[in-house]
């Protein structure tokens, strides 16, 4: 990924953050000639070293999984994103744009076929998006679970390196941030009003780092 100095995000805890808060990636394995990508929802382990260890299952029948064992791999996570348009700005000439986080996770995924360690995984993922009393693998007949275990593979990767690009207008002078954050919220809409919460609190944490005169 291109990271220009100024928009890396070189704190861990940040990078772990937006992954647990945006945990639907991307999955991407294989080479120039036979790249393909999966969308799954994923667990985050955290405390899995070296950074951390993400979880995921794929159907049986995706072609992807067939060769994924023993592979390197790239998951890609999205976080808040959107428009920027340079009539927000105070200082011109300048150009429209689009401010983003994001964060790519690099490890070698390992395939598990065993029944115990599936259905673990889609207990976990399910207990995270149903609530404690939403649905439940067990509500279903043990045959149906049985049945479902045998159609999917869980994904295990080790996360050997994390990479991080938080672009909110880190690059521009403080009265254009101040602007484009105003707008944001003018806007409004959940997506915006992230932004501009994300925008806000890049420009504090650059404010407190300041030497103080």
């Amino acid at each position: 990924m291109y990271i220009p100095a100024h928009f890396a995000a070189r704190d861990v805890a940040p990078l772990q953050a937006l992954i647990a808060g945006h945990a639907f990636g991307l999955l991407i394995s294989g080479g120039a000639a036979d790249m393909v990508a999966s969308h799954v929802p994923f667990l985050y382990e955290p405390d899995h070293a070296p950074h951390g260890r993400l979880v995921c299952h794929l159907a049986a029948a995706n072609g992807q999984a067939a060769a994924l064992d023993g592979q390197a791999v790239l998951c890609i996570f999205q976080g808040v994103h959107g428009y920027v348009s340079p009539n927000w700005y105070a200082k011109k000439p300048a150009v429209p744009t689009w401010n983003y986080t994001a964060v790519h996770a690099y490890g070698r995924a390992s395939v598990t076929r065993d029944p115990a360690r599936l259905r673990n995984i889609v207990e976990r993922l399910t207990a995270i998006y149903e609530g404690p009393n939403g649905w439940k693998l067990s509500d279903e007949p043990e045959s149906f679970a049985t049945g479902l275990l045998r159609g999917i593979v869980g994904i295990e990767i080790p996360v050997e390196r994390l990479e991080g690009k938080f672009k909110l207008s880190q690059n521009r002078p403080a009265a254009d941030v101040a602007g484009v954050i105003a707008n944001l919220r003018r806007l409004g809409g959940d997506a915006n009003v992230a932004l501009a919460e994300a925008m806000q609190q890049a420009a504090d944490e650059a404010a407190a780092r300041r030497p103080q005169g």
